[in-house]
């Protein structure tokens, strides 16, 4: 008799909260709906005022005002010109980050809007046209709601939230620090210390009203690399006289080639190896003594990697000391692998399906674009989606790809964007009480 209470008691806690945190969701859906008009303004403001990574001034500023406007506790300055704010809840509970990246890029823009961009700005020391040509505007917009609605149910929050409003995640200017990195150099993470952190990307070739996520490596690792071809000048009516590095480093790029080809197990990881810049010689016949090379190496797992780096120095050293030239190959780590921990995202995959609705909730493939979201997920466990934001019945093929300057966003889908974060956050909290309980 007394288990079969005991049992009863458990039930009717377990509905109270059950109808508590229904009830909660349905004012989530509704404080979203009504601020869609609100967080549009905010993104077409952003948009047709973009600043450059480590030089968002003015965006920092309307961030940081509406913030404290919310009663969140505001921290600027934080690598260079980021935005925290710290809104802690009525009920003890984890610390919850969520980020938002600010920063635009030196794209022209061509897409017909009233609200294109037409600013300008120095860029590593050249004058060139801005634009938000990667949805990092809809981002600041969609967290400046999301803290708006937390705000509003702060008293029924099991923990703390941190807003972290990031700088230059496209990379800072030449000679400088910044982006996520640099934030948790500086101790974002701490202070409180955050247990888990929740980040969105809008995708214009995902469609509205649909989420896009992936368990493990979801986005490449970012490595830049320099291959230094050193030879014999001639003139060029002479070739023999000389040890060509064009030549040379012709013969090395198709050599890095045959690295995912023939070396990279592709059933098991996707990678890429590009040469994207060549700089040699000052006259059409002068063979010169030297030519740099500059690429990229996307990968999504750190054997992949260490594979990939150990081919490029093999390959260009003994392609170059077979024509009698030396190369030299430096590699630089930019961005790591954005790893979404797996259990984490397993326990957060219900909070997705029941802010978009199952059938809209898409297993996807990885992506060889890189984040630096990576940089926390290194520290903590973290979950990074994909948010729709194609108008509806396009085709991804008929849309402008990200970083163009023909790039564009549907604006329908914000609300969700604002239930999912809001949603992510309260979800795991609850779930974590209830583990302690």
């Amino acid at each position: 008799m007394k288990k079969n209470k005991l049992i009863a008691i458990f039930l009717f806690i377990n509905g109270i909260a059950f109808t508590q945190n229904t009830n909660l969701k349905v004012k989530i859906s509704q404080k979203a709906n009504s601020l869609e008009s609100k967080v549009i303004a905010w993104r077409r403001d952003f948009h047709q005022n973009p600043e450059l990574g480590n030089r968002e001034f003015k965006t920092a500023e309307k961030i940081a005002s509406h913030l404290r406007s919310l009663g969140i506790e505001v921290q600027t300055g934080v690598a260079k010109t980021g935005v925290v704010g710290i809104l802690r809840g009525g009920k003890p509970g984890p610390v919850v980050a969520l980020r938002a990246d600010m920063d635009a890029l030196p794209v022209k823009e061509r897409v017909n809007i009233p609200f294109a961009s037409k600013a300008e700005a120095d860029y590593n020391g050249k004058t060139v046209n801005v634009m938000h040509a990667c949805g990092h505007d809809s981002h600041i917009a969609i967290l400046m709601g999301t803290a708006e609605i937390l705000a509003s149910i702060k008293e029924e929050l099991h923990g703390t939230v941190k807003f972290i409003f990031q700088p230059a995640e496209e990379g800072p200017p030449e000679g400088e620090e910044g982006g996520a990195e640099l934030m948790v150099k500086e101790g974002v993470l701490e202070n409180p210390k955050v247990d888990v952190i929740f980040g969105l990307h809008i995708n214009a070739q995902t469609e509205v009203g649909k989420i896009k996520y992936r368990p493990k490596g979801t986005m490449a690792s970012s490595d830049w690399f320099t291959i230094n071809v050193k030879g014999k000048q001639s003139h060029g009516a002479y070739p023999w006289m000389s040890i060509d590095p064009i030549v040379t480093a012709s013969q090395i790029i198709l050599g890095l080639q045959t690295i995912v080809s023939r070396n990279v197990e592709l059933t098991e990881s996707a990678a890429v190896v590009s040469v994207g810049q060549i700089n040699a010689g000052v006259r059409n016949n002068i063979i010169p003594e030297e030519l740099t090379m500059n690429g990229t190496i996307r990968s999504l797992d750190s054997k992949t990697q260490n594979l990939i780096h150990s081919r490029i120095k093999q390959i260009s050293t003994n392609i170059a000391e077979s024509a009698g030239a030396t190369a030299d190959v430096s590699i630089t780590k930019k961005t790591l692998i954005t790893y979404n921990d797996p259990t984490l995202t397993q326990n957060m995959l219900a909070t997705l399906e029941n802010a978009a609705g199952k059938e809209n909730v898409i297993l996807t493939t990885a992506v060889t674009g890189a984040e630096d979201f990576s940089f926390y997920q290194a520290k903590i466990p973290g979950l990074f989606i994909f948010l729709g934001g194609m108008p509806k019945g396009k085709q991804a093929s008929e849309t402008a790809g990200h970083h163009t300057p023909d790039f564009y966003i549907d604006e329908s889908g914000f609300v969700l964007g604002m239930k999912v974060m809001t949603e992510l956050t309260i979800d795991y909290m609850n779930m974590t009480n209830s583990k302690k309980h």
